[in-house]
């Protein structure tokens, strides 16, 4: 399994990490603009809260949704990706209430990250 601390990119020192408002961009990986089905289950949760991704990155993604979770939430994440079913524990990271939460992917198997980064390739290739 992959931790959080595994997300990392080597960035070339020349060319800083900037996002096209020419900010500072702290993400380890750029979150590009892609829909996905998601479902997030706290512990407590009877049934999950299902979601659809407005970004998406290797080490995160943003969800629009009426029902905010507060900072610090711990989640069981599924992910529909081209059919397959991909698994990860998130935390969430940003909270807008009735707006949507930001959710930092901290766990993930390696076959599914690379399920997932190869989904993220294909549509970054395709946009």
């Amino acid at each position: 399994m992959l931790s959080q601390n595994d997300c990392i990119v080597v960035v070339n020192d020349a060319m800083p990490n900037m996002n096209s408002h020419g900010v500072h961009e702290r993400r380890r990986y750029p979150r590009m603009k892609i829909a996905v089905p998601v479902e997030l289950k706290t512990d407590s949760a009877s049934c999950p809260l299902r979601a659809t991704t407005t970004e998406l990155s290797l080490c995160g993604f943003y969800v629009e949704t009426m029902f905010t979770l507060p900072i610090g939430t711990e989640l069981s994440v599924v992910f529909w990706v081209d059919d397959q079913k991909l698994t990860a524990k998130g935390v969430v990271a940003t909270h807008y209430p009735q707006v949507g939460n930001g959710v930092d992917i901290i766990e993930m198997s390696s076959a599914d990250r690379v399920s997932l980064d190869h989904f993220c390739q294909k549509h970054d290739s395709s946009s």
